[in-house]
């Protein structure tokens, strides 16, 4: 399959009782934008463990991007999160959008028990911090819909080797942030440009940094 030079970010519709998710619209004003020569577009995604994985299916088939960054809250973190890992397990604590909520299953039956990020995680952290932007790499994106997400993403590219991918999670806006009692925010427009800069290092980077970035425990 030919490539186009073409970037796919994603974000999330609004889920729960919050009334937006910061992670389209951050992601929404990089629609049509050209980064280091590509184009980048943008899909809302639903939040249900069904729709997402469709939705991701159609967009990566009809653009054939040579760069993908999915993204999506996570309330209660304060820094811009670069996923390292996704595993073969959906534990939902809450329903999806759809009124769905498996527990302690499998995302693909016949899967590998993880995938590992294909985008330069940590060039994309020496960028960010260089920026003075609040970020970090993180050891696990959950059990929810964005790590479900994250994983069949890399299972749909497991055979487009020169197609790097991966999944970003994001804080909330100060707005969702006022609405959580002590939990941090980062304004969109931050966040905005902290993913043009990932996509620029995503496109641009030869290889990783070899530099440390693990976690305490």
């Amino acid at each position: 399959m030919s490539r186009a030079r073409n970037v796919l970010v994603t974000g999330f519709e609004p889920f729960g009782a919050d009334p937006s998710n910061p992670s389209w619209e951050a992601v929404r004003p990089l629609d049509g934008q050209l980064v280091a020569g590509h184009q980048v577009h943008a899909r809302c995604l639903p939040v249900t463990f069904r729709g997402s994985a469709a939705a991701l299916e159609q967009a990566l088939a009809t653009l054939k991007p040579r760069l993908v960054i999915c993204t999506g809250l996570a309330g209660g973190r304060a820094r811009i999160s670069i996923e390292r890992v996704a595993i073969n397990l959906i534990d939902a604590r809450i329903p999806d959008n759809a009124g769905e909520q498996p527990v302690d299953a499998p995302v693909q039956a016949a899967g590998p028990p993880a995938y590992f990020s294909t985008l330069p995680i940590k060039a994309m952290l020496a960028a960010l911090q260089a920026g003075q932007i609040p970020a970090e790499i993180s050891q696990t994106a959950g059990t929810y819909v964005c790590n479900q997400l994250f994983y069949d993403l890399r299972h749909l590219l497991r055979r487009h080797r020169r197609v790097r991918a991966g999944f970003i999670h994001l804080p909330y806006s100060p707005e969702l942030a006022a609405a959580h009692p002590g939990a941090p925010g980062l304004a969109v427009e931050v966040v905005t440009q902290a993913l043009r800069t990932c996509i620029e290092v995503g496109l641009r980077a030869k290889a990783d940094l070899p530099m440390a970035a693990g976690a305490e425990h």
